[in-house]
């Protein structure tokens, strides 16, 4: 090659060059707080303490999932640091966690935090912060408001849902019921409770009782025994785990026998059926989105079996039986799709655009005709149910799939 032609060829890779920059594909990454070539941090609350702390084995299956994650390479080459802390359930703990995760750690998102008191003390904080607040752990409505709180979005089926669904069975299968509710002084239980009244619609008055408690008294006995003498023949049940077994267990030693609801979030085998009594938990009725590891129905199925194998090698200690591993488990599969559809765009604004962007994401861990679905606006991303029943053993699903999209306000 002659010397007066090196200066063109240089001139022509350095034209190219310039045109590969310019690609759209090959656009520079653009990071967010907490975010570097090799790192994504994550910030979570759970109540590893407290009265709610039979939800914290969550926490334990997120980081875990996290763990195997991290091991098969980690997202787009980026390993996730989960900085997961103890709140205890308590809204003020909760709000200077949350800080210490924002303005100490400075973590990328706040992911799961558990708990509708907790989450609600950090909310305006997150929002004001432009922080995502993504995939809550609560059912409360407040989650799907993203034209008042655009940097926070639910995961699970909200409970006003919930309550509709029961009160459409009821009006189905108990026309001329009694009912009482047993409910949780906090906004989770309200929104149960306001969706069980609208779902009953002109039937309302079936309610005849109702009694309350704070999630920091030691029994619920006395609620029991008040409901009980109401002559109510339907029984529902808004509560955390520790609640839900005491209630399951007082109803027994009471000799009544109400058809009995159970919410959603109290149907774990391990920290509520088995500590009540798997013969006085017989009969009980609740909602699924989720599949069961202790339901024969799913024994022969490749997908539990593989989570089975998960649990073995990643969290080893953890209960096959609570269903609150599977729970921890789906929701982190749901975080790392998100963190995948950002690509090299790891800002805080692209993680809400793309967690507003799921179109049928699902877990081989959700139930047949389940899925997770958002818009910009639309926050709730899990809108199907379907409802179950425990035989003594296990749980038994029954009915088909409700799509509560229509009736979640």
């Amino acid at each position: 090659m002659s010397r007066s032609a090196k200066p063109s060829l240089s001139f022509a890779v350095a034209i190219i060059a310039g045109a590969l920059a310019a690609t759209p594909s090959l656009a520079q990454k653009a990071y967010g707080p907490g975010v570097s070539d090799t790192e994504i941090k994550i910030g979570n609350l759970m109540p590893y303490s407290g009265p709610a702390s039979a939800y914290a084995s969550i926490g334990k299956a997120e980081a875990a999932y996290f763990k195997k994650i991290n091991e098969d390479g980690g997202i787009n080459g980026r390993k996730i640091t989960f900085i997961t802390y103890d709140d205890g359930y308590s809204p003020p703990k909760a709000m200077e966690q949350t800080r210490k995760l924002v303005e100490s750690d400075e973590v990328l998102l706040i992911f799961q935090a558990l708990g509708t008191p907790s989450n609600t003390a950090t909310q305006k904080y997150l929002n004001t912060k432009k922080v995502p607040q993504l995939f809550v752990g609560s059912g409360a409505s407040k989650w799907g408001d993203p034209q008042n709180f655009p940097w926070t979005m639910g995961w699970q089926p909200t409970y006003q849902s919930e309550g509709r669904i029961y009160a459409k069975y009821i009006l189905d299968k108990h026309p001329n019921g009694k009912i009482a509710v047993l409910w949780q002084n906090d906004d989770s239980a309200k929104d149960t409770l306001k969706g069980l009244r609208e779902g009953l619609g002109d039937k309302a008055n079936m309610i005849i009782a109702d009694k309350s408690y704070e999630v920091t008294d030691p029994t619920v006995d006395s609620q029991i025994v008040a409901l009980k003498d109401s002559g109510a023949d339907v029984f529902l049940t808004f509560t955390a785990p520790k609640a839900a077994a005491q209630a399951i267990r007082k109803v027994a030693e009471l000799g009544w026998k109400p058809v009995f609801f159970l919410s959603n979030t109290s149907t774990s085998v391990a920290t509520v059926l088995r500590p009540a009594g798997f013969d006085n938990a017989k009969g009980i009725i609740s909602t699924a989105y989720l599949k069961d590891a202790t339901d024969p129905a799913w024994k022969d199925d490749p997908a539990t079996k593989a989570w089975l194998a998960y649990m073995d090698k990643y969290f080893p200690d953890g209960d096959k039986s609570n269903a609150n591993n599977i729970y921890g488990y789906v929701a982190a599969q749901a975080l790392v799709q998100v963190l995948k559809q950002c690509g090299d765009d790891l800002t805080r604004e692209n993680v809400m655009k793309q967690a507003a962007s799921l179109k049928g994401f699902t877990s081989e861990m959700m139930l047949p005709g389940i899925s997770a679905n958002t818009s910009a606006t639309d926050f709730y991303p899990l809108e199907q149910m379907q409802l179950m029943r425990f035989d003594g053993e296990a749980w038994q699903l029954f009915g088909d799939v409700i799509d509560a999209s229509t009736a979640r306000k």
